[in-house]
């Protein structure tokens, strides 16, 4: 069973990231295009042109590595089963990353004195704690259902050892066994 909703919250983060990412990038619009995408208003800032290779730089790298950070995880979750543990961890440090990047915004938000975008932050902080809490409970309501593959081997192999030994006791004590040929 495939992880359905976990391979689309991936992917939507992905583009998200990478979107923003390119919009911080562009000589156009910078920083400020990005945040505004986010829905912080930017009037002024205190220290640093926030167009200068020194922010836009570091900001657009950061968020490129949470991008691709989510895509992978998108890509495990289309390669790898429903038992496998590698998508998790995976997602896991994509939504620390991510996490971590909006930490940052904020931070450095604050100390150019950008108005309004702490909400705006925490809005998408809260997103990615959705999101993240969606995905753990389609993993678990996944693995509840599917059972491992040991245990389907292990319940095989005691119905076949169970019907050799009935096959058995009948030639033994030679009644014959169920007639697939007919009726007796």
């Amino acid at each position: 069973m495939r992880h359905v909703l976990t391979s689309f919250l991936a992917l939507h983060w992905a583009i998200v990231f990478a979107l923003l990412a390119l919009i911080c990038i562009d000589g156009n619009r910078g920083v400020a295009a990005a945040l505004g995408v986010l829905g912080a208003t930017i009037e002024g800032t205190r220290f640093v042109d926030l167009d200068n290779v020194i922010v836009v730089a570091p900001l657009a790298t950061a968020l490129l590595v949470v991008a691709v950070l989510f895509f992978w995880a998108f890509v495990e979750t289309l390669v790898n089963d429903a038992t496998s543990q590698g998508v998790d961890s995976v997602a896991r440090i994509a939504f620390i990353s991510a996490s971590g990047v909006l930490s940052l915004i904020v931070i450095g938000g604050a100390a150019q004195g950008i108005n309004g975008l702490f909400m705006v932050v925490a809005v998408q902080l809260a997103a990615l704690l959705a999101s993240y809490v969606a995905m753990l409970a389609e993993r678990r309501s996944v693995a509840a259902v599917a059972p491992a593959d040991g245990e389907i081997r292990a319940a095989a192999h005691g119905m076949a050892k169970a019907a050799a030994h009935n096959s058995l006791l009948s030639l033994i004590s030679g009644r014959a066994g169920s007639n697939p040929g007919g009726g007796r």
